[in-house]
């Protein structure tokens, strides 16, 4: 699966297109959307290309009410990285001074697939904007995210077919005191997802984001290696909604997740797109169900043979 469409709402408001030069739109009010700034990843020479499209989006909107940017598309972003776009939002900060949501990557697979989408270090915007409260980028191909200290972001999500080691340390290395929603798509050793469940020892410990409430830890093909270690990890005592969604969790997974600490206190544990048994599943419902906690177990999926007597089980989002 791949991901096939682009975000209809963003930090509680629903997505505007910034529209093209020649188009006869009506604007809506700056701080009633979440504006979408995209151009062609594959350009013609009179499309007009990101850089110029955001000056004339700062020239245009009422900037100081703005409190949410969508990046869309930027030209041959399957080569050229997100430090141009980065770089730009920055100088920017002088004029968003409301802006409260970024997300970094907005593409469906026929823009460019996640994996081919090709990103920088997103970090100096933090730096840049202080009153952050959420912030997305889509894409692990070139993304460097070294340890950060902010004090008012509460969501980070990173969606990745591959999430490296380096990145996943330094998110769950960072300092965000106000972070309540985490959610981290691992991804697959083939897209260069080569994080272990170690390396995710200090968010699962507890000692970091005091105020987090919502974990995902998705996409993953190691899975089961996640589940055995959110099941005996500290953090889940204080979280009320658990991701796991999305992965090649089988039956040794959710034996182990179940096996561990009680889960009872959940509002919701999300397992959809998994690999497991009838059986497994009814034992997930007849754990939990009888507490109040929702389940998810959508999208059941079996193993395919790859024709040497190899079975395989993949990701929800890889490539």
């Amino acid at each position: 699966m791949t991901v096939d469409h682009h975000l209809q709402e963003f930090h509680g408001l629903p997505v505007f297109d910034f529209p093209a030069e020649d188009a006869r739109v009506e604007l809506p009010d700056a701080a009633a959307v979440a504006w979408r700034i995209s151009s062609p990843t594959y350009c013609d020479p009179e499309d007009e290309q990101w850089g110029p499209l955001f000056e004339r989006f700062l020239k245009t909107v009422d900037t100081g009410r703005v409190r949410a940017v969508v990046v869309g598309g930027w030209n041959e972003a399957y080569e050229t990285s997100s430090a141009g776009i980065v770089t730009a939002l920055m100088a920017a900060n002088n004029r968003l001074t409301d802006l409260e949501a970024v997300f970094l990557g907005d593409m469906e697979s026929e823009d460019c697939e996640i994996s081919w989408i090709v990103q920088s270090d997103v970090t100096p915007l933090f730096a840049a904007y202080p009153a952050l409260r959420e912030f997305a980028v889509r894409g692990g191909t070139g993304l460097v995210f070294p340890s950060i200290r902010h004090t008012g972001l509460e969501t980070l999500v990173v969606e990745a077919g591959g999430l490296g080691a380096e990145v996943v340390r330094g998110i769950v290395g960072s300092d965000l005191p106000a972070l309540e929603n985490l959610e981290l798509w691992l991804g697959t050793d083939e897209y260069g997802g080569d994080s272990t469940a170690e390396d995710l020892a200090p968010l699962l410990s507890g000692a970091s984001f005091p105020a987090l409430r919502s974990l995902g830890l998705c996409n993953s093909v190691i899975q089961d290696a996640v589940a055995a270690a959110v099941a005996g990890a500290p953090v889940v005592a204080r979280i009320e909604r658990l991701d796991l969604s999305m992965g090649v969790l089988t039956d040794e997974g959710a034996a182990a997740l179940l096996d561990g600490q009680p889960l009872t206190h959940l509002v919701h544990l999300d397992l959809s797109h998994h690999f497991l048994s009838e059986a497994m599943g009814e034992r997930v419902l007849a754990a939990l169900t009888p507490y109040g906690v929702t389940v998810d177990l959508d999208g059941a999926q079996e193993p395919e043979d790859d024709g040497d007597g190899e079975v395989y089980r993949y990701v929800a989002v890889a490539e």
